[in-house]
């Protein structure tokens, strides 16, 4: 059992990834199991998504957050994605968009649920 997260949130499939500790605007990338995953805070919100870019592979968490469009650039080709959905923002739109996870918050802990495949 991981620590901090509650039994029902595991249940369900979510998995605790760590605290919620990020400050505004932090970029965090993190290891989960095989997976890369960037867990991102703006104006209070937290969410998550790949952090290895589709396009080319690039780590998100090395960008830098688009405050107007609530979007993290990657470093590499400079694509946006918009936090919460991972939505390619950006014109032309020359890769898909991102996966992003649901996000909860439980006992300061940050709790993703990876997409069924």
């Amino acid at each position: 059992m991981r620590i901090g997260g509650s039994e029902n949130a595991m249940e369900e499939g979510f998995i605790d990834v760590g605290p919620a500790d990020l400050t505004e605007g932090e970029l965090r990338g993190l290891e989960v199991g095989e997976r890369l995953v960037l867990v991102v805070r703006h104006q209070g919100r937290i969410t998550a998504m790949d952090d290895s870019c589709n396009h080319a592979g690039c780590l998100l968490s090395g960008g830098w957050l688009h405050q107007r469009k609530a979007a993290v650039v990657c470093p590499c080709h400079e694509y946006a994605f918009e936090l919460g959905s991972g939505r390619n923002l950006t014109i032309p739109r020359l890769c898909d968009d991102q996966c992003a996870f649901e996000v909860r918050v439980e006992r300061g802990r940050v709790m993703i649920r990876f997409p069924r495949e």
